[in-house]
């Protein structure tokens, strides 16, 4: 089975090819933008493979949650292939890709969703299985939901963000955290493959991101009450 992924919901995009269990990837840290990578990056790596689009099984793409731009660009991209393509698509959740990456164990994910608040997550992983503990919530540092029971790792950006809160509210629950930990286009693909492998994927135009959150900026009454300015 040959699986081609998308991962941008965060500032390192990445594309991976899934070939029978091979995997390549392409990645970058992309501050902004990167629109002008991801096919380029999979036209590539097809062409090492030595595979066509047509020779493609299905698609996957990190849906989120995550930045609104990145998850449109991958959502997008992955749309326009699969209707041209006729092949399905799975969405995968970019906090289970990333707990994924994190290896076996209890693993809180969480990401910086801006507007000072995060994307929080919680994960049992073992080998290429990941069990959701927590669904994917989003909240500030202080309040946003968290995960009952002990021997949690956190990973992810939002720890750099928000570390010391979340530090406070775990306490010795939370054993270790990687903060440089992020998502990544092959932890998708390995998250999409068994999916694929049982005919579960989705046609092209049922594909969305998930968002989490639908609001993309605060009102100016909030941001003075976060302590912002006008």
């Amino acid at each position: 089975m040959n699986i081609l992924a998308f991962e941008a919901a965060t500032h390192r995009l990445s594309v991976a090819l899934w070939c029978d269990g091979v995997l390549a990837e392409k990645t970058a840290l992309v501050p902004n933008g990167g629109s002008e990578r991801l096919l380029p990056w999979a036209t590539e790596l097809l062409a090492e493979a030595g595979l066509s689009l047509k020779q493609l099984d299905g698609l996957a793409f990190g849906a989120g949650p995550g930045g609104f731009t990145g998850l449109r660009l991958a959502c997008g991209v992955t749309q326009g292939l699969a209707f041209g393509l006729d092949i399905p698509v799975v969405p995968v959740c970019t906090l289970a890709a990333l707990a994924l990456d994190a290896g076996d164990g209890h693993i809180l994910t969480c990401l910086d969703a801006r507007m000072n608040e995060a994307y929080v997550a919680a994960y049992v992983v073992s080998g290429e299985i990941v069990e959701a503990v927590m669904a994917p919530n989003v909240g500030a540092g202080e309040t946003a939901p968290l995960p009952e029971g002990e021997g949690w790792r956190g990973v992810g950006d939002g720890f750099a963000a928000y570390g010391a809160a979340l530090r406070q509210r775990m306490g010795a629950r939370l054993v270790a955290e990687d903060a440089g930990l992020m998502p990544t286009a092959t932890a998708v693909a390995r998250l999409a493959a068994p999916v694929l492998l049982r005919g579960e994927g989705v046609p092209a135009a049922q594909t969305l991101p998930l968002y989490v959150r639908d609001k993309v900026a605060l009102t100016t009454a909030e941001r003075l009450a976060r302590g912002g300015s006008k």
